[in-house]
């Protein structure tokens, strides 16, 4: 008789256990493909609010260290807080537009107050929202994806033209250095086999850097000008103040955020094969956002959120282990205490990274049709559902001010996108749901 040997169970592929080489160089990716985000939303609101050099330093420092600690969280999941998937975190583009708002219209130290208070209130209204979950069945989600796919391809487009009317918009150059990054990708992901190729879009963005250097459209002469060592400050502007009636547009968003954390997670737990229930993860993702966020605000940042972008290079690259996203965490640690990489970061061209960017979120909205693919579309509920979302979704998305005139608070609402045509799809497909008849139905009444 054969003994058959018994190895034990199989782990998911999301708890894969990768060599330390291997978790440094797909970690690594994740960062150079996400980097963009948090240098982005830190100039934004420094150029806003007028940051001296030394403070704007400071802050994206304290950005990287939060994003790195908040992906650690998310990918280990301690006690509940995190979803134990692989989660890169990143500042949210809308919070920030509210953080920028609220602290224009107060000041600084009363948006970091908000962002705190919304921290918290993610914890409080956890209990209600997973009473809604029901709600975010695939036609929502894959509806969802596509959104998330075509906003962050509008935005990071804007990162290879530039802005309209502005001068050295659409400058041929930058528009071949994206169209070259995309294609050195694509050549990447065809050529190699093996490591090379599931690092194929940090490759392509290596390249695409290289090419810029090559035409003279890389400027690294201040990376090493400047201290070797950041220390982000707790609380750089002073303690916090709290204005309920001032946060209220940070707090109604962090519904919206619940959302799609929701369809992250759900999209996140199916590209992994993460075994059980992909609902019942989600309130673990909020818990770890609100963590993050609280956490964002005691080092002067907006909210710190899931990001969608990391699930394109899951897709593309076919690495599922969160601990490769805990890898990455821990390199945003390092990018944060050690200066010139910070600053080294921040050089990268913009139409290089966009480039990236447009190819890995594309990725996203591919993800959302074989969600999609799953729904019969033939159903005359199904059809509305994903027709509702789309049209109030792609509207504020591709007509930019279409709800300019309309009330201060409501714009806030309808003109994201993403939010708007989420909560369309929930609510259609909810009312084509309700008291629908069951397959088995004959609509005979029992006697």
């Amino acid at each position: 008789m054969t003994k058959v040997l018994d190895h034990g169970p199989r782990l998911d592929p999301v708890d894969e256990k990768l060599p330390l080489k291997d978790l440094v160089l797909y970690g690594f990716q994740h960062v150079l493909v996400m980097a963009a985000s948090p240098i982005t939303a830190v100039f934004l609101v420094a150029q806003t609010l007028g940051f001296e050099p030394a403070l704007t330093v400071s802050i994206i420092s304290a950005t990287f260290l939060v994003c790195g600690l908040g992906s650690i969280l998310q990918s280990f999941g301690p006690a509940g807080l995190g979803a134990r998937l692989p989660f890169i975190m990143v500042p949210g583009g809308a919070p920030i537009a509210i953080f920028l708002a609220i602290a224009t219209q107060t000041d600084v130290q009363t948006a970091v107050g908000a962002v705190l208070m919304t921290g918290l209130f993610y914890f409080l209204a956890l209990p209600v929202f997973r009473r809604l979950l029901r709600f975010f069945p695939p036609i929502v989600v894959g509806t969802m994806l596509l959104l998330v796919a075509v906003n962050l391809v509008k935005i990071y487009g804007g990162a290879i033209t530039g802005r309209p009317g502005s001068e050295g918009f659409a400058d041929p150059v930058n528009v071949g250095l994206a169209l070259a990054t995309i294609a050195l990708t694509v050549i990447f992901s065809r050529v190699f086999t093996g490591t090379l190729q599931r690092i194929s879009v940090m490759l392509g963005l290596i390249a695409g850097t290289l090419l810029a250097a090559a035409l003279g459209r890389l400027d690294a002469s201040g990376v090493m000008q400047g201290p070797l060592l950041a220390v982000p400050q707790l609380f750089p502007f002073g303690m916090p103040k709290f204005d309920i009636l001032a946060s209220l547009p940070l707090i109604i968003f962090s519904i919206i955020s619940m959302a799609e954390a929701t369809g992250q997670t759900i999209a996140t737990a199916e590209i992994v094969d993460r075994k059980g229930d992909a609902h019942a993860i989600v309130p673990r993702t909020i818990r770890g956002d609100a963590v993050a966020s609280v956490l964002g605000g005691v080092f002067g940042t907006s909210l710190i959120i899931t990001s969608g972008e990391n699930v394109g290079i899951v897709r593309a690259t076919g690495v599922r282990s969160r601990y490769v996203t805990a890898a990455a965490g821990v390199i945003l640690v390092i990018i944060a205490l050690i200066a010139p990489v910070s600053r080294l970061a921040s050089v990268l061209p913009g139409a290089v990274v966009g480039g990236t960017a447009v190819i890995v979120f594309s990725i996203i909205g591919v993800i959302g049709i074989h969600v999609l693919s799953r729904v019969d579309l033939r159903d005359h509920g199904a059809m509305f559902t994903l027709a509702s979302g789309l049209a109030m979704g792609l509207m504020p998305i591709l007509v930019p001010g279409v709800y300019s005139q309309f009330p201060q608070w409501s714009q806030m609402i309808l003109g994201n996108g993403l939010a708007m045509g989420t909560i369309t799809a929930a609510l259609v497909n909810a009312m084509f749901q309700f008291n629908a008849p069951k397959p088995h139905d004959t609509g005979e009444t029992a006697q």
